[in-house]
């Protein structure tokens, strides 16, 4: 009777090991998946064809920023006598053609808007393969244009929306703007991840994107904008970035807006128009 109950002891504890292995294998692969998946989950940007023509009622031209290994296609629309230039680092999803959208409102405040896409969006060559490239090539992107207004003493804004944030924020702490805006913005990639992703380790994420940890480094003003109802990104994410600003620091919580759609709204609009104009 003991020989028996050993047996079936025994036979129920190597049961109990193949199926500890094989939830082990399968964790071990959703976790292999989103790591190597994990480019086509966080950047979706959209293609154009390369011949793609954009309609634009305002002066503007095409530039190409050259790269390591690609080329960066960007926009730069320009006022007669700008009061200032938009530096425009937009969110993971679409391209050019999908933000370079509501041109009129940068007539109204007199300012130049200069957007780029990443490398894969739109008619940018190349693919996105680290978080340093990505930093690399947002500077790249400033740096062909921005002396082009600091030789002119013209004021230049750093703005950032949902995924550029996090690279507006490194690019402001090297490159000192006159002013850094974030919209939408998060703690960090590896907070938002989580959120998404419960059962995925953090160590997978090659684009941990830090904006907690280095904000506090920025010298420019800041001026934050969330959306209450932000179901992406929540704004509790821009609650907790606010004691680590130790610049001077506007924050503006817009009740009713979502991720998507907070350009909608009127107080957002006349919030970022007033902070536009009023800068000496």
């Amino acid at each position: 009777m003991t020989d028996l109950f050993f047996q079936q002891g025994f036979s129920a504890a190597k049961v109990l090991v193949a199926l500890s292995v094989l939830v082990l294998l399968g964790y071990s692969g959703i976790v292999a998946a989103l790591y190597f998946a994990q480019e086509k989950i966080l950047f979706p940007g959209s293609k154009l064809p390369p011949d793609y023509k954009f309609t634009i009622d305002q002066p503007f031209r095409e530039v190409q920023v050259a790269v390591p290994g690609a080329s960066l296609n960007a926009l730069h629309i320009t006022q007669l006598a700008p009061r200032g230039l938009l530096f425009f680092i937009h969110g993971n999803g679409g391209d050019l053609s999908t933000w370079a959208t509501g041109i009129d409102f940068y007539r109204k405040v007199n300012y130049d808007l200069f957007i780029f896409d990443y490398r894969g969006y739109g008619k940018s060559t190349g693919r996105i393969e680290s978080e340093a490239q990505l930093h690399a090539d947002v500077r790249a992107a400033w740096d062909s244009i921005a002396p082009q207004y600091r030789s002119r003493n013209i004021p230049i804004f750093v703005y950032g929306r949902s995924l550029g944030t996090g690279l507006a924020v490194q690019l402001a702490r090297d490159v000192n703007p006159d002013q850094l805006i974030l919209v939408s913005s998060y703690t960090s990639l590896v907070a938002a991840s989580k959120r998404a992703y419960a059962i995925a380790p953090g160590w997978i994420l090659k684009y941990p994107l830090r904006t907690d940890a280095i904000i506090g480094e920025i010298k420019s003003p800041i001026m934050m904008i969330h959306g209450k109802q932000d179901d992406l990104i929540p704004y509790t994410d821009s609650e907790q970035l606010r004691p680590l600003v130790r610049s001077p620091l506007e924050y503006l919580l817009v009740d009713g807006a979502g991720h998507n759609d907070i350009h909608q709204f009127p107080v957002y609009l006349d919030a970022l128009a007033t902070r536009l104009i009023s800068l000496k």
